[in-house]
Parts: C-alpha cells; sequence; structure tokens
C-alpha cells in the first residue's frame, strides 16, 4: 500500500503554458495530459499510455556528498515538457510523486517500487523524473515486482558505476546497482553503462563491474569511428534478455550540455550522438518497458539548459516507442 507521506497526487497546475488552439492538431502537453492518483489508479485501455511519477528525494545525493536540489527536477521537468506538441497515439498521464519524508530514503525506494508496479501492472508505462540516481533500485525493484521470471536488462547512461557499498549514513545515490546485486543474489548482472568515466571511478569499481560481468562504454570511445563498435555492443546486450529498463543520468553529458546536475562533468557525452549511436537501436527493439531520467538540479541550472535537455531527452524517446 502507497503510504500517503511518501506521495502526493498531481498538481495540475504544474502544466501550463501557450495555447495555439483547441483543435487537434494543435494541442500540447499541457492541454491533454491527464491526472491519476497512484493509490485508485484506474485500468489502462490501448498500448501507448505513458505515466509520469516523480521521484522528488535528493537524500542520496545529500548522503553521497553530492549538490542538494535534485529533488525540485520533477516539478522542473514538467513545466518545460508542458509545451511541447502532442504525439500521434501517445495518451499522456501525471502520476504524481513519491516523497522522501523524513529522511527515509530505504522507505521511499520501496514506496517507489510499490508505484511502478503498479503502474504496469494496470497498462501503463512509466516515465520517471528524478532526483538522485538513488531512484534506480526502486525503480528496478517495482519492475521485477511485475516481471519476476522476466530477464530485465538495464541500460544506464551515466559516467558512473553506482555499484558502491553503503558507507555509516545508509544507501545513496552511488549504490543503486548493489543494492539490486544485493536484493537478487545473482552475480551476473544484467547491466550496459554507457558513458563510464575513468575520472569518475576507483578502480575497486572498475573491479566489481568485471566481477559481475557489466558492460561498459567508456565516455572517451563516443565518437564516429567507434559509431559500429558502439551498436553492435548495444545490439548484444538487448539481444540477451527479455525486457529493458533505461536510466539516464544527467551527469553523463557533458557540462556543455547539462550545467545543472548533481555532480557536473567537463567532459562527457553529447546529445546528439546518444540519440543516433544508441537510443535509437535500442528503442526499435520493441524491449523498452520503463524509462528514467535523473539528477537534474535547478538550483545549479543555466537558462534551464539541464533541464530542457531533459525534457527534450523524453519527447524523442516517446516519438521512438
Amino acid at each position: 500500500m502507497i503510504d500517503s507521506n511518501f506521495y502526493t497526487p498531481a498538481n495540475e497546475g504544474t502544466w501550463f503554458a501557450r495555447i495555439d488552439g483547441f483543435d487537434e492538431n494543435q494541442l500540447r502537453w499541457h492541454q491533454s495530459i491527464e491526472p491519476v492518483d497512484i493509490r485508485r489508479l484506474p485500468q489502462s485501455s490501448g498500448a501507448k499510455n505513458i505515466a509520469f511519477i516523480g521521484f522528488a528525494s535528493d537524500e542520496g545525493v545529500k548522503r553521497n556528498m553530492g549538490r542538494i536540489g535534485a529533488a525540485k527536477a520533477p516539478e522542473r521537468i514538467r513545466r518545460l515538457c508542458s509545451s511541447l506538441p502532442n504525439i500521434e497515439g501517445i495518451t499522456l498521464y501525471d502520476a504524481g510523486d513519491v516523497l522522501c519524508y523524513d529522511e527515509n530514503l530505504e522507505k521511499a525506494q520501496k514506496q517507489l517500487a510499490l508505484a511502478v508496479d503498479k503502474l504496469l501492472k494496470h497498462g501503463y508505462t512509466p516515465l520517471l523524473l528524478g532526483g538522485g540516481h538513488e531512484i534506480v533500485f526502486g525503480h528496478y525493484s517495482g519492475i521485477k515486482k511485475s516481471f519476476p521470471s522476466e530477464k530485465v536488462g538495464i541500460i544506464s547512461f551515466d559516467a558512473h558505476f553506482d555499484l558502491r557499498k553503503p558507507d555509516s549514513k545508509g544507501v545513496n545515490s552511488g549504490t543503486g546497482f548493489w543494492q539490486i546485486v544485493e536484493e537478487s543474489g545473482d552475480k551476473n548482472l544484467d547491466y550496459l553503462a554507457i558513458g563510464i568515466q575513468k575520472a569518475g571511478n576507483t578502480h575497486e569499481l572498475f573491479e566489481t563491474a568485471d566481477q559481475l560481468n557489466v558492460s561498459y562504454i567508456f565516455d572517451t570511445e563516443f565518437n564516429h569511428l567507434q559509431m559500429d563498435y558502439i551498436r553492435q555492443k548495444v545490439a548484444n546486450f538487448c539481444d540477451g534478455i527479455d525486457k529493458l529498463y533505461i536510466t539516464i543520468d544527467m551527469d553523463a553529458f557533458s557540462s556543455a550540455y547539462a550545467p545543472g546536475v548533481s555532480a557536473s562533468n567537463p567532459k562527457g557525452l553529447t546529445p546528439d550522438f546518444v540519440f543516433d549511436s544508441c537510443l535509437k537501436d535500442v528503442f526499435s527493439t520493441g524491449k523498452v518497458i520503463s524509462i528514467d531520467i535523473a539528477e537534474v538540479n535547478p538550483n545549479f541550472d543555466l537558462d534551464n539548459r539541464t533541464s530542457k535537455l531533459a525534457a527534450r531527452l523524453v519527447f524523442d524517446m516517446l516519438n521512438l516507442l
């Protein structure tokens, strides 16, 4: 059961933008998105029903000694999605936010898992807006509740492996994949990490990734000379799994494109190349069942540059479904 302390329903006032008209071909997202309450969720009908749900938490970032502010991102990203034009065949819903109440991140992750499981079982495709990258464990746990016997693969765009063990403060934004391994007991993790930076991960983390048979692609490999290699590696990973969960930590991108994140990087991925070399191929498999975007931090953004990129990624991915 969803604990009301950890959940707030959709705020329709978040969605607003210009109005061009009311004909079907003039509508923008703020005119057509429908609020739903995760506690009283109606059964969805139709194949492409997308449910936004925020994870308004940066407790994991705080514990990880990162820059606080990502908890504000779900509202900001929604606002910047408001003016996007409707996508034919897609119906949009806003299922509100899961919160981190009383600094209890562990319970917030469990509440998020319940919400994701409920959305999937009621016929929605979850699209989660973080919050910190502690979103990963709750999101994946919810998917596995819905698909316990399926081989679920995770493609993570991130500068970091997030395979660290918790410290004295508990789990944090860098422990999500370690938590998945611990809960499942599976020492062969179906996880492809894209954008990994040598400057952002210790030797121990690389050793842990290798022990778990994690596939990864370095940020320095993202160039046109490596296009065939990247596409083949992504294809090989996708071929071996039944369902795909995509998580995008915005710190995978260079700070030229994403300055407003919890841990900015002067070097990193470029949005167009990510789209052309990876996302098109991943979505073409027809295996994507759930998506999240994490680590947008409005406190440190410049002209909403990072939030706008997150909104554009949302739009482009939904066009690929």
